[in-house]
């Protein structure tokens, strides 16, 4: 059962860091820096302590100058590993005592220790370091030492321990911090030991305990040197370490109560020894502070989740953006330019024929614009369209802002940033991409309508009878020029008019009568013909604005959804 909940927790941890691994990677150039550079640290320090010895838990001593932190560590370890003096600094490099050498060496290469002290390597002292130590039998501190000696008192535990004593994090030395800084990040338990006079230090406290605050269970906090108090004052000092410990944010989940020692006169040393112990021996610390590391990066990450909800996408504020990308595109003109070149066309075909070649002297409108030739949808490969003034560059600008606002609604920084930002990421692009859909428009205006066709037959039928009439009268004066009898040409019962003289007549009001009726047809077509150009040209708009703005915002917006989602699994 025991095993069973083991592999629960660490398939759970595997859960958690594949969920911030994939909020940092959604929250890439959107969250600050700083935080993404944390948050990636993290999980890469716990992806590495993962992979290393699970038997081992890493314990660190960290104190200031003066703090008796060196001695304190070599009270504990039973042997004289640590160097300690009146010069400051004294430790400058990390130093390890171990316990259980097995497995142990590529953890202490990934934490850049080198000077290693193996406690269990002889028997004699591994004897006299479990004899100073004078742990019970029922904590197992040091279970290899234990099983290597076998005495009788001793019972069979698992789990290794290295205990490490560190530089001074207030060292004058830059690179005695920096190894301090490192092994805060990385260590299974943190041990802070102060001194009645420095206790209260800012720096340990502002710079260290309090960003840490979350690592309660894997934090001991230790008052070295209570010999140099009065008996008396020791209650009242630890009473206010507990206050300072609660004000950096640490909770009540420490190791342990917070413990009064003296390296020199052994006072409390036993009990010290026996937490640590203890928490050998659990061999949860490790994962322990690899929870508390992954809670502290989830709380980050969660106050960059831009707290509430985005309004989102709506039918109205698509409508608004696509109705203004397209005022801004200047479709009305291409719209009216396209009128005229059908009104052209249709007056071209359905127009008095006599009349007609003055029409050719009027240039067509599309052909202009290289709007004129017709094709299979694909956009046309050259047109003359002007391109877009300020004026429109400026609308289509406040048409992007104005839809990015309204559905980063709701939503705070960083997000609602990448929100807008992401409405905006083709605005170089869009007045080629407005030029493009207006191109793909079938414009047609020149294509042959049926009642063109109607009509013009009618235009040549009445010219043809013009011209035979007018050839025919033409005929007979000739014949009365040159006195030749012909007879007279007939009548249509009715009209005192020869038939000649009707067949002129009758073409010409003809071809006037289908020229007016034309106007009036072509009027009421190109009326049908605007709004259906009308209706390519908003959709084709409406394309653009879904492509190049709408997608980039619902991509960005999802993928706030996935950074929320990831978080709440990450929890």
């Amino acid at each position: 059962m025991a095993e069973t909940k083991k592999d629960q927790s660490h398939t759970a941890l595997a859960l958690r860091v594949a969920a911030l691994e994939k909020a940092v990677e959604l929250g890439a150039d959107r969250l600050e820096p700083e935080l993404l550079h944390r948050a990636t640290d993290v999980l890469a320090r716990t992806g590495a302590r993962r992979e290393l010895s699970a038997e081992h838990t890493v314990i660190g001593f960290f104190g200031a100058t003066g703090s008796g932190k060196s001695t304190l560590f070599n009270a504990v370890v039973g042997k004289e590993i640590a160097k300690s003096a009146a010069r400051r600094p004294t430790t400058s490099v990390a130093q390890a005592a171990v316990w259980g050498k097995a497995g142990v060496e590529p953890l202490l290469d990934w934490l850049g220790v080198e000077n290693r002290t193996y406690m269990d390597e002889d028997a004699t002292e591994a004897t006299e370091a479990l004899n100073r130590a004078d742990v019970p039998v029922t904590v197992g501190m040091w279970n290899k030492i234990r099983k290597s000696v076998g005495h009788a008192k001793t019972e069979e535990a698992t789990g290794g321990l290295v205990l490490l004593d560190l530089p001074d994090f207030d060292s004058v030395e830059a690179s005695n911090r920096v190894i301090v800084e490192k092994m805060a990040q990385c260590v299974d338990v943190l041990v802070w030991v102060m001194d009645p006079q420095k206790y209260a230090d800012a720096v340990i406290h502002q710079d260290f305990i309090a960003p840490l605050a979350s690592h309660g269970a894997v934090t001991l906090a230790v008052l070295n040197q209570v010999d140099l108090l009065d008996p008396a004052e020791v209650p009242a000092v630890l009473d206010s370490l507990k206050l300072l410990l609660a004000q950096d944010g640490l909770s009540s989940t420490l190791v342990a109560a917070p413990l009064a020692v003296s390296a020199r006169t052994g006072e409390g040393v036993p009990r010290l020894r026996e937490v640590l112990g203890q928490v050998a021996v659990a061999k949860n610390a490790a994962l322990e502070r690899i929870d508390a590391d992954l809670r502290t990066v989830g709380a980050d990450l969660g106050r960059q989740d831009g707290g509430g909800h985005p309004r989102g996408i709506t039918l109205e504020n698509t409508e608004q953006l696509e109705a203004g990308l397209y005022a801004a595109s200047g479709a009305d003109g291409i719209v009216k330019a396209a009128a005229n070149s059908y009104k052209l066309h249709a007056a071209e075909k359905t127009g008095w024929i006599a009349t007609r070649w003055l029409l050719k002297a009027r240039k067509d409108p599309l052909k202009r614009l290289g709007l004129h030739k017709e094709h299979d949808g694909a956009p046309i490969s050259k047109s003359s369209l002007p391109p877009l003034g300020a004026s429109q560059k400026a609308a289509m600008s406040t048409s992007l802002r104005t839809f990015a606002g309204d559905v980063s609604e709701g939503v705070n920084e960083p997000w609602s940033h990448s929100i807008r930002d992401s409405a905006r990421t083709y605005e170089d692009q869009l007045p080629s991409e407005i030029e493009r859909a207006i191109a793909t428009v079938h414009y047609d205006a020149g294509k042959k309508r049926w009642w063109w066709q109607v009509l013009n037959v009618f235009q040549w039928l009445g010219i043809v009878a013009a011209l035979v009439g007018l050839l025919w009268l033409t005929g007979l004066a000739l014949a009365t020029y040159f006195q030749i009898v012909l007879p007279e040409p007939p009548t249509v019962e009715g009209f005192p008019l020869p038939v000649p003289t009707l067949l002129v007549i009758t073409g010409l009001l003809l071809g006037i009568v289908i020229a007016m009726l034309g106007r009036l047809v072509a009027a009421a077509g190109h009326r049908m013909y605007a709004r259906g150009i009308t209706r390519q040209l908003k959709s084709n708009v409406a394309d653009v604005a879904q492509r190049a703005v709408v997608a980039p915002v619902e991509d960005e917006l999802n993928r706030l959804a996935d950074y929320r989602a990831a978080l709440e699994q990450a929890r």
